[in-house]
């Protein structure tokens, strides 16, 4: 069959220099190793079916066909005086040896025992007889092959379907009058521009005999792109079909008005119809085999699937499918998912963005895992490092303390829960140093008091030394709450010294009881005297945010908010919100007990 291809491009003035680029490209490979398309070393590779008769053996559907009923058909020659010599015969289909079918057509073409398709002759559907073949699956297509067993028509026109046989574009036209049958001038020039322009060219040009002469249609001659086609996804295009169409328009001589006897020399006669081609399967199949159903499909390699292999096969999209060529073999790569999902997606994004190695994201990941890739523990669990992230337990729920811990979440690295105040432990489960157990679920763990002598301090104070400052514990609870004017959360822009005072200017942000003063947000005053600023009762430092739960004792001679050594300033935490929040509640329905 190679032979066979290679004469008909010659025949067809197929250029050497392409006839050797498209022999390269479509020649079938010598001594194949156990799978084509794996180097030894399992590297994937291109990998093409077998060059074929892709009409061989098909079924061929004609509008027109001589039998039905029995039909005269004559044929006429000269002989040796120059006379002409008339030979009629009968067209029976119910007789084997007169009938004329198309199975004729796409048989074994046997040079020593022709046999021939006939249409119906002497018949106005003269002007459009087609016939039609379906080849059930996309192939790429070298040539196509018509030999006839009378005279060449003078106008015939080929066509192509993809979408076997929904949609029809035209493939190639014959006329010796281009323009007038088919609209089109005779031998236009291709370029790269219009690869998919339907040519038109003079079938009676060539000279050949009467009978017996052949009409060959090279799909690629004179196509700019057939010299670089892997790279051309327009001529790729361009020779894919699923169903070819021959539609005859006109026969030499024939005008219509012939009358019955003349006219019975009037007819199409083919005996062999051939499309070259390779089953496509854009590289990543060898061959093509018949599925449970009977489709042809292609044997795909390289993780790809489809009728054509044109896709990745599922759980394969860490890289987007692309065709097989001489220099990449574009195989699907499975998406790394860690052994927790079996879905993925590709992200185009993704993979531009790691440089176009990596584009596949899993779905609903499995065993308490998140992450694109299935790699991290998901919220409310955390690593198990004594296993692989491969494993199914390897991400352990963090079993954080109902009454400890401030929530369910706990560091997915480490999986420590976040403690609430006094109380420590991976899980919060224990009091932490200094802390002692409480009845409270909202405080489980409160500090040990420490005794404190007033009188000695109170002298120590008038001494200038400083003693122990009871408002410096940071436990803060409803009682005190209740018992400070105003409550507030603020942050400390500056200080100054005024005598032996300290003004502080504060940016009130929250405002949690306003007391007397009516404190409210914005730029406020705050001052605290010298003594009490030294001996750090209360602490405090310019660029910080406080919680601060003070009396209110204004002076006339001190505009704005004052605070003493009874004053609890604290810095500010973003859970002491919610607990202040909780606390006006309560003092609105009368809780706080003065």
């Amino acid at each position: 069959m190679l032979n066979l291809l290679l004469a008909i491009i010659f025949m067809s003035g197929f250029p050497s220099a392409h006839l050797l680029s498209y022999h390269g490209m479509f020649s079938a490979q010598s001594n194949p190793p156990p799978d084509p398309c794996y180097e030894e070393m399992s590297e994937p590779r291109r990998c093409i079916p077998d060059f074929v008769n892709a009409a061989f053996g098909k079924e061929v559907k004609a509008s027109s066909e001589c039998g039905s009923p029995p039909t005269r058909y004559c044929t006429t020659s000269t002989d040796d005086k120059g006379e002409v010599i008339r030979n009629c015969q009968i067209c029976d289909a119910s007789n084997p040896k007169r009938a004329h079918p198309t199975p004729y057509l796409t048989d074994l073409n046997n040079p020593n025992n022709v046999t021939c398709w006939m249409s119906e002759p002497f018949s106005q559907s003269l002007h459009n007889v087609s016939l039609t073949l379906s080849l059930g699956k996309k192939y790429e297509l070298t040539y196509i092959s018509l030999q006839f067993c009378n005279q060449k028509p003078d106008s015939l026109a080929l066509y192509k379907s993809m979408d076997y046989g929904k949609t029809w574009h035209p493939f190639q036209f014959y006329s010796s009058q281009c323009r007038k049958m088919y609209g089109r001038q005779n031998r236009a020039v291709i370029t790269k521009a219009n690869e998919q322009e339907a040519l038109c060219t003079d079938a009676q040009s060539n000279v050949e005999p009467i009978t017996g002469a052949r009409i060959a249609f090279s799909t690629l001659e004179g196509r700019p792109s057939a010299y670089d086609f892997d790279n051309s996804p327009v001529l790729q295009d361009w020779v894919t079909a699923t169903d070819i169409k021959v539609v005859f328009n006109r026969l030499v001589g024939w005008t219509g008005n012939e009358n019955e006897t003349l006219g019975q020399t009037y007819f199409y006669a083919v005996s062999d119809f051939a499309v070259g081609g390779r089953c496509k399967c854009n590289g990543h199949a060898s061959r093509c085999i018949h599925d449970r159903d009977g489709l042809l499909v292609c044997d795909c390699k390289h993780n790809t699937a489809g009728r054509d292999c044109e896709r990745c096969k599922p759980f394969h999209f860490d890289r987007p499918w692309g065709r097989a060529t001489a220099h990449e073999a574009h195989e699907c790569v499975a998406c790394n998912c860690n052994r927790h999902a079996r879905r993925c997606r590709f992200n185009m994004e993704l993979y531009k963005l790691s440089g176009r190695t990596s584009g596949g994201v899993c779905l609903k990941c499995r065993h308490n895992t998140a992450g694109r890739h299935c790699h991290y523990c998901k919220e409310g669990y955390y690593r198990d490092n004594t296993k692989p992230i491969t494993d199914r337990k390897a991400c352990k729920a963090c079993d954080c303390h109902p009454v400890g811990a401030s929530g369910r979440t706990c560091n997915q690295t480490t999986g420590q829960c976040p403690c609430k105040d006094g109380v420590t432990g991976i899980t919060c489960n224990r009091c932490a140093k200094g802390y002692q157990q409480s009845r409270s679920p909202i405080a489980p763990c409160i500090k040990i008091p420490r005794m404190v002598d007033v009188p000695k301090r109170v002298a120590g104070r008038q001494g200038n030394k400083c003693g122990d400052c009871p408002s410096a514990r940071k436990r803060v609870n409803l009682n005190k709450f209740c018992k400070r004017d105003y409550v507030v959360q603020a942050s400390v822009l500056s200080r100054e010294a005024v005598g032996n005072w300290i003004k502080f200017t504060i940016h009130v942000m929250q405002v949690f009881k306003q007391g007397s003063a009516k404190v409210h947000r914005g730029t406020q005053f705050l001052w605290v005297s010298v003594t009490d600023l030294a001996c750090k009762c209360p602490k405090i430092k310019v660029k910080q945010t406080y919680l601060i739960l003070s009396k209110d004792s204004r002076q006339p001679e001190h505009p704005g908010l004052t605070a003493d050594e009874r004053s609890i300033v604290i810095e500010w935490k973003d859970d002491w919100a919610r607990r202040m929040r909780r606390y006006q509640r309560r003092q609105r329905k009368g809780k706080c007990k003065n």
